[in-house]
């Protein structure tokens, strides 16, 4: 079996020494749409089950690459073998450093020294809560997902151009006709359900509209991240020189459209599934109850909103993450 990597990206937003460099470039940034808000970086304390969950339940992983600022939490054993520690500044060039910025940080993940050719990306709010194996992400040799045309819909609220962005790119290198009539069992597979549905209706459609997404761990090929860096190095570029997330960034999406349009995946059912957070103790109760079910493989707990009770639903959440992963993991320092 060729070697699976898992990356995932962390901040830590209590730390002092990361907070005085933030607010210095706030004063100074441009973009007056930027995306700065607190719920970016805020710490839910949970880590640690991350880690847990992907040695109970994907030990097959090769390595681990810990993308970081440069904080590192107390309890991490980064003498483990499997632990990669990755500072931003060894995949972003120096000119655009330092960085506040999510999409641009994931855009140069491709520069990790020693990535596997093939990796799964994990945002830190996506968890493993289940047994899973290597096919759950990869089958010979190309990530498994799912090729389901969206329509692109416009949001005056969010006012988020990124999917015109992106689409905008994959149509100038592919024709979407050509793509799909090439891998047309890719694109109306039964593994889809109603879903199939929506790419009847929108293949009229001379150009990509969108692409369907879900907000779970992805799999991706190093070489398709390197071939996209080849093509639109200007387009890339210039989210990276975003210090603080704006409405025109592109994000690692764009990385599976290409894979997906270029028909390098397999087509496989949805393992996972991704829930928000709210304010609302009745609707979370659901939500951990689900988690420690362990209902799905995989779940990513979201979150954007302002909690009454912050500190109150991290530790109901971290109970819950308990209850199903209580015994320390040998990423953790014995204490």
């Amino acid at each position: 079996m060729e070697p699976i990597d898992f990356v995932i990206i962390w901040v830590d937003g209590n730390d002092p020494k990361w907070q005085a460099e933030k607010r210095k470039y706030e004063k100074i940034d441009i973009y007056e749409k930027k995306d700065n808000r607190e719920i970016r970086y805020r710490d839910w304390d949970n880590l640690q089950y991350w880690f847990r969950g992907v040695e109970k339940f994907a030990p097959w992983v090769h390595k681990i690459h810990f993308v970081t600022w440069g904080h590192i939490p107390k309890w991490l054993d980064i003498t483990n073998p499997k632990v990669h520690i990755v500072n931003h500044k060894d995949i972003i060039p120096n000119e655009y450093l330092p960085v506040f910025n999510s999409n641009a940080i994931e855009l140069n993940i491709n520069k990790i020294e020693g990535l596997s050719e093939q990796f799964v990306y994990f945002n830190d709010d996506m968890f493993i809560v289940s047994p899973m194996q290597p096919t759950d992400f990869f089958i010979n040799g190309l990530p498994v997902t799912r090729a389901i045309l969206d329509p692109n819909v416009w949001d005056r609220a969010i006012q988020n151009y990124t999917t015109t962005v992106q689409m905008g790119i994959i149509n100038d290198h592919f024709d979407k006709k050509k793509v799909i009539k090439e891998n047309f069992s890719k694109w109306f597979n039964v593994k889809y359900g109603k879903e199939n549905l929506k790419n009847v209706l929108l293949y009229p459609w001379s150009k990509f509209t969108g692409i369907s997404t879900q907000h779970l761990p992805n799999p991706f090929l190093k070489s398709v991240l390197d071939e996209v860096w080849k093509e639109e190095p200007t387009e890339l570029l210039q989210t990276i020189s975003h210090k603080f997330r704006t409405p025109f960034d592109i994000n690692q999406w764009i990385f599976l459209f290409w894979e997906i349009v270029s028909g390098r995946f397999i087509v496989g059912p949805v393992i996972g599934k991704s829930f928000e957070i709210s304010d609302n103790e009745e609707t979370n109760l659901i939500i951990y109850n689900t988690l420690k079910a362990q209902n799905y493989k995989l779940m990513c707990l979201n979150d954007l909103v302002r909690f009454s009770d912050f500190e109150g639903e991290k530790k109901r959440l971290n109970r819950a993450f308990n209850s199903l992963l209580p015994l320390t993991s040998s990423f953790e320092r014995s204490q």
